[in-house]
């Protein structure tokens, strides 16, 4: 027996509902409310994690894997757009969706499995950040891992003045992470052309098992299982009212919202690809993966002395904005799977714990070049772990049922589960490469 969305408790109880949406006005007015969600989801889709896979398919394939972070975006639009619709049309976030429609067991898989999701991409921040301290300020990597575990008392002390502030100040970071690789493409001077043929999909992606390792790795790296329950959830910050009409018109600026956003995703995504493949790549240098190495030799390649200090100061902010997302992120699963609920620096001590165990455990056996090779599979466990999040979230924004008036329409729910059917079997074959390559 399900509980009804009212019987649930709410998404983010602090800041439900606490942002208010024009009853009047015209429709950018109402748009201007809900921008913001979007762009705390496109922090997911330009983490640490995807500099290690972009860097890496950009200086070993040149520009041809850019058909694969077109691709994935579109999806991620697609994905987004239904979670955003479940938060809004059935009044439940994702993780609260699977505990109200599916029995206790399966429901407390999904959750481990969400976990493990959550802690590999606080790997990836871990890392991100940690390597960005290491290029600015010469920290040493094990004591920057350390370090971010101070970010706990940085979220705190944005959540206290709002959500409206926590977005504007992730949107601030996110203009400083494209304004840096503006710069960098600027320098860089990319085949615009060649970059353009990228984005066509060749069948050699497939057949070439190391270049579908980093594809798979870019497709983890930019649909973020705990992206979708992360929409579901911030959407409800949105006081934008119970009829059917209002819920319907909310529906469509949540969509435009996280669609343009990840329009920005797409360009930082691209952009590091194409500047892996316009400096490291034309030059023969085709082994470069290593977030440090790339650092090291931006400058003297380009010729421009500011260009790794630039790259440096784009990586701390995007560590520090996917801290945010992640924390969020965290808290919604938590709660919304178990009905549990932590102070949020005791949640994010114990995720941030369970991530920096295994950076220190690598970083002190392999020393700092152990850090990429972790990243990158990181993002592999990512995009193992969509399937459980993609399949409930089709299934439920498909249903009228647990959607009423709100379900998506056919063509909709048959795009999405193509989506899903290649997401799993993108999976399958990298499982059967692992276990029989």
């Amino acid at each position: 027996m399900t509980r009804p969305a009212t019987d649930m408790m709410r998404s983010l109880p602090e800041s439900h509902g606490t942002i208010a949406v024009p009853r009047g006005g015209g429709f950018w007015r109402r748009l201007l409310a809900f921008i913001g969600p979007g762009w705390l989801v496109a922090v997911g889709y330009m983490d640490p994690g995807n500099w290690a896979t972009d860097i890496a398919g950009g200086s070993a394939f040149g520009y041809t894997l850019l058909s694969v972070i077109l691709l994935s975006n579109l999806m991620a639009i697609v994905l987004q757009a239904l979670a955003a619709r479940l938060g809004i049309g059935a009044g439940l976030d994702l993780a609260q969706a699977c505990r109200a429609h599916y029995r206790r067991g399966p429901a407390l898989i999904l959750w481990l499995l969400c976990e493990i999701a959550i802690i590999a991409c606080d790997l990836a921040e871990v890392l991100g950040t940690a390597i960005a301290l290491k290029l600015l300020f010469n920290m040493p990597l094990l004591v920057g891992v350390c370090v971010t575990t101070l970010d706990v008392f940085l979220i705190l002390a944005l959540q206290r003045y709002g959500f409206r502030r926590l977005e504007a100040f992730i949107a601030a970071l996110l203009i400083v992470i494209a304004g840096c690789f503006a710069f960098e493409l600027a320098w860089a001077g990319p085949d615009w052309r060649a970059a353009a043929a990228g984005l066509v999909p060749t069948a050699e992606i497939v057949r070439n098992p190391a270049m579908l390792y980093i594809a798979i790795g870019i497709l983890g790296a930019t649909v973020m299982p705990h992206n979708l329950y992360l929409h579901s959830a911030i959407v409800q910050t949105r006081a934008f009212g119970e009829s059917e009409r209002e819920r319907r018109d909310a529906i469509r600026l949540a969509t435009v919202d996280s669609t343009v956003s990840l329009g920005l995703a797409f360009f930082i995504n691209a952009a590091i690809l194409v500047l892996a493949a316009a400096t490291f790549h034309v030059a023969g240098r085709t082994g470069v993966a290593e977030i440090e190495e790339a650092h090291r030799l931006l400058a003297p390649m380009l010729g421009v002395g500011a260009a790794s200090t630039v790259f440096a100061i784009a990586l701390l902010a995007s560590g520090q904005n996917s801290t945010v997302t992640g924390t969020l992120a965290g808290q919604i699963v938590m709660e919304g799977f178990l009905d549990l609920r932590l102070p949020m620096w005791l949640r994010r001590l114990m995720t941030r714990a369970l991530a920096i165990v295994p950076a220190v455990a690598v970083i002190a056996w392999a020393g700092d070049r152990g850090a990429t090779p972790l990243l990158l599979l990181s993002q592999v466990i990512l995009s193992l772990q969509l399937p459980f999040a993609v399949v409930p979230l089709v299934a439920f924004t498909g249903s009228a049922k647990v959607m009423g008036a709100h379900a998506a329409p056919r063509w909709l729910t048959a795009l999405a589960w193509v989506i899903a059917a290649l997401i799993v079997a993108l999976n399958a074959i990298l499982l059967w490469g692992v276990a029989f390559g």
